[in-house]
């Protein structure tokens, strides 16, 4: 996350070149406020509450972690806004880094409108897009070269006016879903504990003595459930980065295992004590309330409310969020923030191990409801470890 970030990234009171590029690019990516165009100001090089106002205004506006800091995150969401639809070609290539942008973005979600794109829509101009434009080229007629160009888009923008959003890519997404095996054998399941909360709380680990953090509770709780899925069968890869330069490593490394499911675990801190519960979130636009990963939102649906119905901890609710962790994998990601560390209630739970194994059982529950069929599903908090044998019979 941004606060995390190293001097690399710009904050209020900074002076430098780089703010001027950066008011620059708030005002592309359509940020209008006053005083932050540089012709507006005696000094365009200075992060001034103009520049900080705005910043946060994008952040908020793309899910992002709100704090006024212009970090890697920050940084990469504004680089994919500078670009509309239409306004560059689009093309794909198997052997350097892959297009991203708005414009790409949108480029999904019309695809998927029409029924040729089942995929996350995650701004990434990947293989998947790139065959979904070639298929969208041949229905139409024209020569499936994969690049999208005016002749392309010209034929996209008739037919859009003929037709109404369809939702292709949600209804796609599940049905691939509830055909799917009902086991977990065989599955590639990424696990990526957080250790980004440094401040302990005031109670220790009741097993070890050692000071409550994220990193012990998290990685406690990821190494419990991935315990559980090898034993079921599944192929666990536990992935422990601290993040690089302010950048969160995790996801790129998600991304290369290909997993079938990406689960990040985090506590969380706040200087209130007051704060306290569990919450999940999944690959969305808080903005809009558009869902772009239907299986992250319902995983993170199902394990939320198992870990609520088996813990009684308070639920603080399923949000969508276009964090690096939960967008860039293209898999069905979901982060959990399983509670606060500087919450007394919270803490003294999160101490215990068997308060821990309780949360590694739900998650693992809810993982098996993902893949059941409606007919072999159960109410929330009434599957058990054993029924979770019955889908994953020993071969």
């Amino acid at each position: 996350m941004d606060n995390d970030a190293t001097d690399q990234s710009l904050r209020r009171s900074d002076i430098s070149r780089r703010v001027v590029a950066l008011r620059e690019g708030l005002l592309r990516a359509g940020v209008s406020m006053a005083y932050l165009a540089p012709d507006q100001v005696n000094n365009p090089m200075v992060f001034d509450d103009h520049v900080d106002a705005a910043v946060r205004t994008f952040q908020q506006g793309r899910g992002l972690m709100v704090d006024g800091v212009a970090g890697p995150e920050t940084e990469r969401a504004l680089a994919e806004a500078q670009f509309k639809l239409g306004a560059r070609q689009l093309a794909y290539s198997a052997e350097g880094p892959a297009l991203r942008g708005d414009d790409v973005t949108e480029l999904q979600r019309q695809l998927s409108f029409l029924g040729f794109y089942y995929g996350h829509i995650d701004g990434e101009y990947g293989q998947r897009t790139y065959l979904a434009v070639r298929e969208l080229q041949l229905n139409l007629g024209l020569d499936a070269s994969g690049i999208v160009n005016e002749q392309l888009l010209a034929s996209m923008e008739r037919i859009n006016r003929t037709i109404s959003p369809s939702q292709a890519f949600s209804l796609r997404d599940y049905e691939r879903l509830s055909q799917a095996s009902a086991t977990l054998r065989g599955r590639t399941i990424t696990i990526a504990p957080g250790s980004g909360v440094d401040a302990p709380s005031d109670v220790v680990d009741s097993s070890s003595g050692k000071p409550l953090t994220e990193q012990l509770v998290a990685g406690d709780v990821s190494r419990r459930v991935g315990k559980i899925l090898s034993e079921l069968g599944a192929s666990v890869e536990i992935i422990e980065k601290p993040p690089v330069d302010g950048s969160d490593v995790r996801a790129d490394l998600i991304k290369a295992s290909s997993p079938s499911l990406s689960i990040a675990i985090h506590c969380d801190w706040l200087p209130q004590p007051a704060a306290n519960g569990v919450s999940a979130f999944f690959w969305g636009r808080p903005e809009s309330g558009e869902v772009r990963s239907p299986i992250g939102h319902r995983a993170a649906e199902l394990i939320l409310k198992e870990i609520v119905a088996r813990t009684g901890s308070t639920s603080l609710g399923l949000h969508g969020r276009s964090w690096d962790i939960l967008r860039l994998p293209s898999t069905p990601s979901v982060q959990l923030d399983i509670g606060y560390l500087s919450s007394p209630v919270d803490a003294a739970r999160l101490a215990d191990p068997i308060y821990r194994q309780i949360l590694a059982d739900s998650i693992v529950i809810a993982i098996q409801r993902l893949y059941l069929l409606e007919e072999d599903d159960e109410p929330t908090g009434t599957l058990a470890l054993d029924d979770v044998l019955r889908f994953n019979p020993p071969t």
